[in-house]
């Protein structure tokens, strides 16, 4: 049986805007304000691709074992993560590190908290063939799929083609780019609706822009600077994580990690690159307490210059909390429940 995406026409209050023409070869053009999707030449976005991607992400038979999807670790149940501290893998392997959220990723130039992958193309490779995570053979996964007559007829369909290791990618990469969190209450707000946000979370919204600057690296419609930064966790672990230096060898870079998207935040949780804070209300915590300055002077040296103690009072705390959790959560959510798989 195929899954087929309904088309859609969103045009948002602040200038969001969706569109899945109702062609399978059309291209699909999404919008976040001024914002678009980074989309590679060689892939285009089309329904066909992307509703095979859907298919293809949601399906275990990916992983070696017949047992572990995409959707395993990235469940919109769970704000595209897996509600857990750390990723968990093929025979209950477990990670190091949180999973991050795919809200938005279609927007965002790095992927993975340490940017090693520069697409969604290669981030969709990285987890299959991860031992600890699906561990598959793209060469096996691509014969498997090809024995699939419900997916060798929606290759055909996407790519004029069977499965091949860098179709099964780019339908992936593809579906990918179509979870996307746009109108909140938020954007109502600055759009000039001044109900749409509770008083509480217009006073958060100030602390937010203004006397937290959380701007700083939670900016423009996505709410992320697409930028790395120790923010003073995690270099206590033995061996400690380094972060974004571990791909670009550079010592300045060590403890440093990607900016999350701050859209529909409330759903993801637990937070952080190492899954440590279980509410929002512990991250906040974290910021106005000055939990980064610690004793660990290789983590000090790169702690972020934009990182600063600032006193905040509980009622202060509880309004930005609530500007987060009410005015950040999209009235279009990416919600998928149900899927029916070929075969």
């Amino acid at each position: 049986m195929h899954c087929r995406l309904t088309t859609i026409v969103l045009l948002f209050i602040f200038s969001f805007s969706a569109a899945l023409p109702a062609e399978e070869g059309d291209r699909v053009d999404i919008q976040l304000s001024y914002l678009k999707l980074r989309i590679p030449n060689d892939n285009p976005l089309t329904v066909a691709k992307a509703e095979l991607g859907k298919q293809l992400f949601f399906d275990p038979r990916l992983s070696r074992d017949n047992t572990i999807s995409c959707a395993s670790c990235h469940d919109p149940a769970k704000g595209w993560s897996n509600g857990e501290r750390y990723a968990t893998g093929i025979g209950g392997q477990v990670g190091t590190r949180s999973v991050p959220s795919l809200v938005n990723a279609g927007f965002q130039q790095h992927q993975f908290w340490d940017g090693r992958a520069g697409s969604l193309e290669e981030q969709a490779r990285q987890p299959i063939e991860n031992p600890i995570e699906m561990d598959t053979k793209l060469a096996a996964l691509t014969t498997k799929l090809n024995q699939i007559e419900g997916y060798r007829q929606q290759f055909q369909r996407a790519f004029k083609a069977d499965a091949s290791p860098e179709h099964i990618m780019q339908a992936i990469a593809s579906f990918v780019r179509t979870i996307v969190s746009g109108e909140a209450p938020y954007d109502r707000y600055r759009a000039g609706d001044l109900a749409a946000l509770s008083p509480a979370a217009r006073r958060g919204h100030d602390i937010f822009f203004f006397k937290a600057n959380c701007r700083a690296c939670h900016q423009g419609p996505n709410f992320t600077d697409d930028a790395f930064h120790n923010i003073g966790i995690g270099m206590e672990s033995p061996p400690p994580d380094v972060g974004r230096a571990g791909v670009t060898k550079y010592e300045g870079d060590v403890g440093k990690f990607k900016t999350p998207t701050l859209r529909d935040i409330d759903r993801s949780a637990p937070y952080m690159h190492d899954g440590r804070f279980k509410t929002l209300e512990e991250v906040v915590d974290h910021y106005v307490d000055g939990a980064f300055l610690n004793d660990h002077s290789d983590e000090l040296m790169n702690v972020d210059e934009l990182m600063n103690v600032f006193p905040m009072t509980d009622k202060e705390k509880a309004d930005l909390i609530a500007f987060l959790k009410e005015g950040l959560s999209s009235y279009q959510y990416p919600e998928i429940s149900t899927l029916n798989l070929p075969d």
